[in-house]
């Protein structure tokens, strides 16, 4: 058992203690949990306010070193393309997403608290929306700062807390636990708070843990845990009856180089496939971005839009005609997605944060999730639909795959294919063929948002970074700095470190 210290920042964060020593009454500008409104209210808080995207996109192979004749934005950037521990504390950190992914726990847990107190016959929905909150903040803990899970080794490979009670002390104990411990603590809040989950509380829903966006969170989060008919059951209902009118319609979007109207369509809660919309603190814009400000030493390059992304041959042909038109220039090519939004403190003085508003959860890339799991239980048949209807919304080629087209291509040496190296085991041929395939469209998919760096760690893709001032960097399979180093703060306060 450490101590470590972890912040509430949160306006409800003593409701809970004692004061009538000190005041016979409380105050007016203090809120009391005592009404299911404000219960409502407080969960605003209960989602992080940090994104992880920009250190795992600069951790994946999605970035290169476009060499010393450009500059970068802060120092965090080349720390994070070295898998160094990263010394900087700013909006993209790991202090700050471990600080605000606390937050968010401590806020859930104060909802919960309270619903306890007052009884729950009124706040089932509020009780529901706080334990999907407190599960997905844990799970982006437990993935970015541990070994990714594995029957093999998250009994012994080191977690992260798992807060489930509001914290009145300033000190606490706390143990880190083990991988496989804290899936089974998320997926026992998953299966707890879904059912109670109601979209009539909400004004927009998409801003919220919504029916459909906690089924595509519990879709996700089975499919890594390897839980493949937990995989589907949830990715069907996020998905619908006829998942062909709620998917992107990315050739559509691709008729306008409008770069504003893009980034703002693409974020728009009017949209069927947009399931959870968050808002973030996030240089990524700048940093990613068509903006001649962020620095083009590091950035998603023309040479790997090439070889495995926006721009690479696949089943399709030479590419993908919905990625016709990006933004930038061949240092960093931008796909428009992540625009950045300006909350100034000081406006004379241009003086601010930049805050990115970024769809969590989509049904293009839970279609992909289902996809995977049928190809573990082998309903090819099924994961062929599902690829193909992937396909129509990102071609118009008019191509049409079969599982012979997937075979004689994955079994040749093209660029976008990578060595697995996963802790489980896949079947050569068809499976393994479908898997390459399916790898691909996550990667195209998930371009700019973050998660190809958690499919790098489910499938032990090493990963090569080049570097101009000396020899390529390689992280391997079991390269330690998988797991993203503890913040400096946490690990002083005696949480044991990720070995190194």
């Amino acid at each position: 058992m450490k101590n470590i210290i972890i912040s509430l920042l949160i306006t409800g964060a003593c409701l809970f203690t004692a004061c009538n020593d000190f005041l016979d009454k409380m105050p007016d500008n203090r809120a009391e949990l005592n009404t299911e409104e404000k219960l409502t209210s407080l969960l605003v808080s209960a989602y992080p306010a940090a994104s992880f995207i920009t250190m795992t996109e600069l951790m994946s192979d999605n970035t290169a070193d476009n060499g010393p004749l450009y500059t970068y934005y802060s120092l965090m950037v080349p720390q994070c393309y070295n898998w160094e521990d990263v010394s900087e504390i700013t909006q993209d950190s790991p202090q700050y997403l471990w600080d605000q992914c606390y937050i968010a726990i401590a806020s859930a847990n104060h909802v919960l608290q309270t619903i306890k107190e007052i009884g729950e016959e009124n706040c089932t929905a509020q009780k529901g929306e706080a334990l999907l909150c407190r599960a997905y903040a844990h799970f982006v803990l437990v993935n970015i700062f541990c070994q990714h899970y594995n029957e093999q080794n998250s009994t012994q490979d080191m977690g992260i807390p798992y807060v489930e009670e509001p914290e009145t002390v300033v000190f606490k104990n706390y143990d880190r636990g083990t991988v496989a411990e804290v899936y089974e603590k998320i997926a026992r809040d998953i299966e707890e708070g879904l059912p109670l989950i109601n979209d009539q509380l909400y004004d927009i829903p998409k801003y919220h843990f919504n029916y459909k966006a906690a089924c595509a969170f519990a879709a996700r989060f089975y499919l890594y845990y390897r839980k493949f008919d937990l995989t589907i059951k949830y990715a069907t209902l996020a998905l619908g009856d006829a998942p062909n009118e709620v998917i992107r319609d990315y050739l559509g979007d691709a008729k306008t180089s409008d770069l504003d109207w893009r980034f703002n369509h693409y974020i728009s809660a009017e949209l069927n496939c947009n399931l959870l919309i968050l808002p973030a603190k996030s240089y990524w814009p700048i940093i990613h971005g068509p903006y001649t400000n962020g620095g083009k030493r590091y950035g998603h390059s023309q040479e790997i839009a090439k070889e495995g992304t926006i721009w690479s041959p696949g089943l399709w042909g030479e590419n993908l005609s919905a990625y016709n038109t990006v933004f930038g220039d061949a240092q960093k090519l931008c796909y428009p997605k992540l625009g950045a939004f300006t909350e100034y403190t000081d406006k004379v003085a241009g003086i601010g944060y930049i805050n990115i508003v970024y769809p969590t959860f989509t049904t293009d890339e839970t279609l992909l999730c289902r996809a995977e799991a049928y190809v573990y239980q082998e309903n090819y048949a099924l994961a062929l639909a599902d690829m193909n209807l992937w396909l129509k919304g990102h071609t118009n080629s008019g191509v049409n795959i079969s599982p012979d087209i997937i075979h004689n291509y994955y079994t040749q040496e093209v660029p976008s294919k990578k060595v697995l190296h996963p802790k489980f085991s896949i079947n050569s041929g068809t499976q393994e063929n479908f898997i390459h395939f399916i790898l691909h469209c996550r990667r195209i998919e998930t371009i700019h948002d973050g998660l190809r760096w958690f499919d790098i760690k489910r499938y032990g893709i090493e990963v090569v970074h080049n570097h101009y001032e000396s020899s390529d960097d390689i992280l391997t399979v079991d390269d330690p700095r998988r797991a993203i180093q503890l913040p400096a703060q946490v690990i002083g306060a005696g949480l044991p470190a990720n070995p190194r």
